[in-house]
């Protein structure tokens, strides 16, 4: 299997790309795995049943939010990085900073993990290690015009 994509046409004016083709990641709704289906997968490759993957699994997401909470990065080794971001809005000194007033919204950003390539030129992130892409679809803009393949 692989992830599978359409083509659009950039239409925005004026852009030095207008006119070109690129390429969006596209999903149906039979591309969508639950958390009852990954707890079913893993434990197949597992002693545990469902129930305790589901058990397992809640209480990794309830630590990774009571970490962030308490101001912490939270590293999961070849997956990835969880930190809390923040979107604020100025103040004309320092002291006129008001946590309750210029922090306007949170945010989680992740990294993913990473690792070099065997010829140390690229980086390549550990969860898209082997996935392929295949053409989904396209979305015409121009009728008389179709993307070459």
């Amino acid at each position: 299997m692989a992830v599978k994509y359409k083509l659009y046409q950039n239409q925005r004016e004026g852009s030095r790309t207008q006119g070109k083709w690129y390429a969006r990641a596209s999903y149906d709704d039979s591309d969508k795995v639950t958390t009852n289906e990954l707890c079913r997968q893993i434990s197949h490759a597992t002693t545990l049943t469902p129930t305790d993957v589901k058990a397992c699994v809640a209480s990794f997401l309830y630590y990774i939010n009571e970490n962030l909470r308490n101001g912490k990065k939270v590293k999961l080794d070849t997956f990835g990085q969880f930190k809390v971001g923040m979107k604020t809005s100025p103040a004309d000194s320092a002291k006129d900073f008001k946590a309750s007033s210029n922090v306007k919204a949170l945010r989680i950003i992740f990294t993913p993990a990473s690792s070099e390539d065997s010829t140390a030129t690229n980086r390549v992130k550990g969860l898209l290690e082997g996935v392929k892409v295949v053409e989904h679809g396209t979305y015409l803009v121009n009728k008389e015009e179709t993307p070459e393949p």
